[in-house]
């Protein structure tokens, strides 16, 4: 059944196919690539952006889209909460990221977009008490990394990525907050477990999308 993405970045398509060539061929995807969300819900915060979020999966979802997967830590709230009102899974990619950081007592969260931290920490803290658990977090934020990136500049983006992962020393777990960081694991040299979030995202939104596939079937 199709799944649609719903990216800020276009450097996203090519690492989510990647993943569903590797271990969901079965899915169909459909990548939705509205860089300027992320812009604008940087300067205004993300609710700034809820009207344009929903018109655009709105459509996707009358097109066949029967689950949604944001790659946006900064907007997935916004379309996570949209759900309800379209009628089908609309996930947040970095949930169950969250939702593995939330099992440890200190977590450090790295970020490249000063943006993705306020939503980045409610959602750990939400984990957190679903789990019943109390989570230490400490972040940072990496100078420099996000024009790189936007420069188009990626490996020196995910070298300062994990620059400033192997600098984190007091963490039982580090979350690399924003999709786009997921590069950085195989060059850190950290024993601290890193998290992150495109592969678990993926994974959760494809058992959404197979389980809407096997309901309209039955």
């Amino acid at each position: 059944m199709p799944l649609a993405l719903l990216h800020t970045s276009p450097a996203h398509v090519p690492v989510f196919d990647a993943l569903r060539d590797a271990g969901h061929p079965e899915l169909v995807l459909r990548h939705l690539v509205l860089e300027d969300l992320l812009d604008r819900a940087g300067e205004s915060g993300p609710q700034a952006v809820a009207g344009d979020v929903e018109a655009v999966l709105a459509t996707a979802v009358a097109e066949g889209a029967t689950a949604v997967l944001c790659t946006c830590s900064t907007i997935g709230g916004v379309a996570e909460s949209l759900g309800p009102a379209l009628g089908v899974p609309v996930l947040r990619v970095d949930r169950p990221m969250a939702a593995a950081a939330a099992r440890e007592e200190r977590v450090t969260v790295i970020a490249t977009v000063a943006a993705t931290l306020p939503p980045t920490l409610a959602l750990l803290a939400e984990e957190a008490d679903r789990a019943g658990r109390r989570v230490e977090v400490r972040t940072v934020l990496v100078e420099g990394a996000w024009e790189r990136f936007e420069a188009g500049e990626y490996d020196g983006y995910l070298d300062l990525v994990a620059s400033a992962t192997d600098a984190v020393t007091d963490a039982d777990v580090i979350v690399l907050a924003q999709a786009s960081m997921a590069g950085a694991v195989t060059r850190t040299v950290t024993r601290i477990p890193v998290l992150s979030s495109p592969r678990p995202g993926l994974a959760a939104a494809a058992a959404a999308a197979a389980a809407v596939g096997r309901a309209d079937h039955s």
